[in-house]
């Protein structure tokens, strides 16, 4: 594998190579002298040519003169913060260049590319080249929500969005940022509907960079940083649980199970290895902060005939725990990417796109932050020394002298018979892994021109397949562990004998496990026409059939989606406009007659500005109106691809063995659903209207949207629309068809706000970004006595629980309050309310408590501020995040049996804080009544995150010339810094994995 990796790596720097060859003409440079002027006074932010070998930056702080070197009759490019001249010819010698600046608002779209001002059907984008001259990130959908309106980790409260990397399904983490040009975020009926199916939920197009003629660049960045934990959970000590369980067994009516001279000894240190305290997650494990890094090579270029763009990145960063074979973990990707186009003809022209992405992660055989959970502070010392072994203790030397696992010289392995093993002695000694993942990427495509039969008819086609392969190597190793007898000679502890648990044992054996294999394939073609008719009409249209096939190891079925789709728009004096979008989707998990169906969408777009009646109004430069409609018939809701037959168990859990008179068993086959030959499409149904604008002379942009969006025909099973003998659990059987039958409503509103002025000598921009949604339930089969229980009518993600009235302080309150059935209740303990009255807390007293945001915070606001002055740029990006709520449902918060304790029960409810207490009492057994879903322990996650900042400085070219370097810009970047909420602690804290993290970051940006 190694040998074949580094010769496709030389093959694509070859080839890039080749291509860049062939890409040079001889450079005459000349100097010219070029006034740029914007029509509504655009700051200018710099200067480039884009047919030269060199891109070539100028800047001024006037806005006025300013000299660069270009070949003759070259072709320059202005760019003044996201507005930009294109295709200037300069043949003249010191001319005076006057350029109109225009916005370059190319968008991509579904199978096209769309100018901003022309967008229909619910579309955001991010310009990912420009954001990340002034906030560098890795991941491709980084604070995405921030930027995008309509995205807030699912869209417009989907989830199950689509995510194609040029053209392509594949993974959002198959590419990182330095590679991506441009993400468009697809979020209404009609911006999917081309897609087909499986894409009715949301599609995140993500396109990657590609070469420009004239602009041959290298482009250097490198990057290093720490990463520094946030807040690490915190549990008690030995001393302080002992105390406390104690009394949680007086709270149970059992006595103390330690003496005071036991929590004295544990306490006070004297000896750990015979009275532990062991803290997992103290220094004695966890180092401060841990590295990472990463660096990308750009190489860019090209001419008329042929362009090219390389990539090759690495990323790599270590991990926090500091001992053991752990040390040695260590997250690393490498990335190259190589996409060429080229220019056949005057009518052909042809890309290939190929990417490679190599990823190891190096670990431990061990679940060192979900393993630590389960083991109290008292049980085990993880270390025994070996130089406090009796020296007369014969068999426990042998045991040393055999032992595999020796730590540091100086310790064996500790356990006992209840925890033979833990997560500190499986870091040491149960053998290390490596994770491996291979992914290949290919993309082909053709575009033809096909103006001789008739002019505005093009013809492209794409295929692309990709490779994907997982594995784990590892080396298994079982482990001894020892359980030391103390005793004391003249004042000296001494390890009197050992009892071995366990034993070393190793194969020498690499495993491989967790084997994984996919393949994807995909295929398009599409016919496109446009026409100009005088300078009035406009009229396109496109016929296009998409498809894809994953295959991935372990699945019987594969994967599909396949459709033709059709568009056709009409464009009446840049003022009105209409298109359709629609498709026929096919697939394989709706029965025969049923697979195909029409997925139609209609858009209009109406530029008020445009019209007589706005002649006055000044401060509009631009003002659009937009409504969409359509249904969009989608196969995701479906589970699987038999969900319309009867399906008959056999193989597992559902099936029975039958014992027959001769004494031999077989085993049944169960009917777990019945055939449904009329089962069809769940639809996407939806309604959306938008407003685009700009204001004050360009200075101000708004974008918004408000969309309804109704999802029919979902599939369930209807026990209330049959008999009961339907339906059986012993033996577990089930002849209900599945129906289409639920529904469900989403509603909301995203928008989009920047504004963008010059103060002084500082350029602002400032941007506000939002989204809010709602999504209920509107059909459903349910019966229940209480009307304040159905679902219908509520939030799907509605959390559901029993109110809470404070704690019982007495038996009397007990004894008065309403029969409690959630097994034995004691003073200390949650009291409920009786909502129907009954006199009994049961499950008929669970009501709607809030939402439970699970597919997204109902309200994500993004605000991003940038400065610019002079060299100096400032970034600074905040996201709030409101109404939603969380459960304070894991085993940190609740303690009960023989569970480790955390610092909340330190709140507990004694007789003598009552009063005052936030958490219930303590108890060994399985305290059923107070670890319900109630609001007792619901909490609001409503918070504000400053997300980044970074300061960035462009070296001055005086200082840059001398180094060879065209343009340099060095910054200081900080993520994840703070969060405001009532609920920090909660927030800030994993409480079942590697803490949260800020990460402090040193970069360099170089341009050659």
């Amino acid at each position: 594998m190694k040998y074949i990796c580094k010769s496709l790596f030389l093959v694509v720097i070859m080839l890039c190579s080749g291509t860049w060859l062939w890409a040079q003409e001889e450079v005459m440079l000349i100097e010219i002298r070029s006034t740029v002027m914007s029509e509504d006074g655009i700051p200018l932010s710099g200067a480039r040519v884009s047919s030269e070998s060199d891109r070539v930056f100028a800047t001024t702080d006037d806005f006025g003169k300013f000299e660069i070197e270009i070949r003759p009759n070259a072709t320059i490019e202005i760019l003044a913060d996201g507005y930009i001249a294109r295709y200037i010819q300069a043949s003249d010698i010191g001319s005076e260049i006057a350029m109109k600046l225009v916005q370059d608002d190319r968008v991509n779209v579904a199978m096209r590319q769309v100018n901003r001002d022309k967008l229909l059907g619910g579309v955001s984008y991010v310009d990912v080249t420009e954001l990340m001259n002034v906030n560098y990130f890795v991941n491709s959908l980084d604070n995405m929500a921030s930027f995008a309106s309509g995205f807030h980790g699912n869209i417009w409260g989907n989830n199950g969005f689509l995510v194609l990397v040029d053209g392509l399904p594949r993974d959002a983490s198959s590419v990182v940022a330095t590679e991506i040009d441009q993400i468009s975020f697809l979020k209404g009926a009609a911006a999917v509907a081309l897609y087909g199916s499986r894409a009715a939920k949301g599609v995140i197009l993500i396109t990657t960079k590609r070469g420009v003629a004239g602009e041959n660049q290298v482009n250097v960045r490198v990057n290093s940083g720490i990463h520094a934990p946030k807040r690490i959970a915190k549990y008690l000590g030995s001393a302080e649980y002992m105390t406390l369980y104690n009394e949680a067994r007086v709270n149970d009516g059992l006595s103390p199970l330690w003496t005071q001279e036991d929590i004295y000894n544990h306490g006070s240190g004297i000896n750990l290895y015979r009275y532990p305290d062991l803290d997992f997650l103290s220094s004695d494990y966890l180092q401060r902060v841990y590295s990472a890094q990463d660096a990308t090579l750009e190489i860019a270029g090209g001419n008329d005939r042929a362009r090219y763009y390389t990539n090759i990145g690495y990323w790599g960063q270590g991990s926090l725990l500091n001992f053991g074979e752990a040390v040695n973990n260590r997250n690393e990707r490498i990335n190259i990417r190589g996409n060429i186009d080229a220019k056949l003809n005057d009518y052909i022209t042809a890309k290939v796109d190929a990417a490679m992405i190599f990823r190891n992660d190096y670990g431990t055989n061990a679940n060192f932050w979900g393993g630590h959970h389960g083991l109290r502070p008292h049980r085990v010392s993880p270390m025994i020394p070996l130089s406090m072994l009796e020296p007369d203790d014969l068999s426990s030397q042998v045991y040393f002298q055999n032992s595999d696992h020796i730590i540091n010289g100086q310790y064996l392995l500790g356990g006992n018979q209840l925890e033979p093993t833990n997560p500190i002695g499986d870091i040491y000694a149960a053998g290390t892994n490596v994770n491996t993942n291979r992914q290949f990427q290919f993309n082909i495509g053709t575009e033809a021109d096909l103006r001789n039969l008739t002019e505005g008819l093009t013809f492209n086609a794409n295929f692309g397949i990709d490779y994907l392969t997982s594995y784990t190597l590892a080396f298994n190793h079982q482990y001894a562990t020892y359980r030391p007898t103390w005793t004391n000679y003249a004042g000296e502890e001494l390890i009197a004998s050992l009892e071995r648990f366990g034993q070393d044992a190793s194969t020498r054996n690499q495993n491989i496990s967790n084997s994984l294999f996919r393949q994807t394939l995909m295929s398009s073609a599409q016919l496109n026409y446009t026409k100009q008719l005088n300078e009035d009409h406009h009229v396109y249209g496109m016929l296009s059939a998409y498809g894809f096939l994953i295959t991935t190891s372990g699945q019987y079925h594969r994967m599909g989606n396949a459709n033709l789709g059709l568009l056709l728009g009409y464009e009446y004096k840049n003022k009105y406009q209409v298109e359709f979008n629609g498709a026929m989707p096919h697939s394989a998990k709706l029965p025969e007659g049923n697979r195909k169906a029409i997925s139609p969408t209609l858009s209009a777009g109406w530029r008020l500005s445009e019209e007589g009646f706005m002649s006055g109004a000044s401060n509009i430069n631009n003002l659009r109106l937009t409504a969409s409609a359509g249904i969009i018939n989608t196969d995701l809701d479906i589970d699987d691809y038999y969900m319309y037959v009867t399906n008959v168990v056999t193989r597992d859990e559902g099936s029975h063995w039958v014992t027959w008179n001769d004494g031999l068993s077989v085993r049944t086959g169960v009917v777990m659903g019945a055939e449904n030959p009329f089962f069809t499409y769940p639809k996407r149904e939806e309604i959306t209207f938008g407003l685009d604008g700009s204001f004050f002379n360009n200075k101000l942009f708004f974008n918004g949207n408000y969309f309804a969006s109704r999802m029919s025909g979902l599939i369930t099973k209807v026990a209330l629309e049959y008999p009961s003998y339907l339906t059986s659990s012993w033996p577990n059987a089930d002849f209900l068809p599945n129906l289409n039958y639920n529904s469900d409503l989403r509603t909301g509103f995203d928008f989009n706000l920047n504004y963008r002025e010059k103060i002084g000598q500082v350029n602002w921009n400032f941007g506000l970004v939002g989204t809010y949604y709602e999504v209920k339930a509107l059909r459903r089969a349910e019966a229940y006595e209480d009307d304040y229980q159905f679902r219908s009518g509520t939030p799907l993600d509605g959390i559901w629980g029993l109110r809470s009235d404070g704690f019982f302080n007495s038996v009397s309150e007990i004894e008065a309050a309403p029969n409690q059935t959630f097994g034995q209740v004691r003073p200390g303990d949650i009291r409920y309310l009786d909502q129907n009255g009954d006199g009994s807390i049961n499950v008929r007293d669970e009501v709607y408590l809030g939402r439970g945001g699970w597919w997204g915070s109902p309200l994500t606001l993004g605000l991003n501020i940038t400065a610019n002055w002079k060299n100096f740029t400032f970034f600074a990006l905040g996201t709030g995040r409101f109404g939603a709520n969380a459960m304070r449902d894991s085993p940190y918060f609740r303690a009960s049996g023989e569970s480790k304790y955390s610092e909340v029960v330190r709140d507990r409810w004694t007789p003598e804080t009552m009063d005052t207490a936030t958490y219930p009492r303590l108890t060994t057994q399985n305290a059923a009544n107070n670890f319900r879903t109630s609001d007792f322990w619901m909490y609001s996650t409503d918070r504000f995150d400053l997300e980044r900042v970074q300061i960035t400085y462009n070296v001055p070219a005086v200082l840059t010339s001398k180094l060879f370097v065209k343009n340099l810009d060095v910054y200081l970047s900080g993520m994840n810094l703070l969060t405001i909420s009532p609920y920090r602690r909660i927030l800030e804290t994993n409480f079942a994995g590697p803490p949260q993290t800020r990460f402090y970051n040193l970069g360099l940006n170089a341009r050659f």
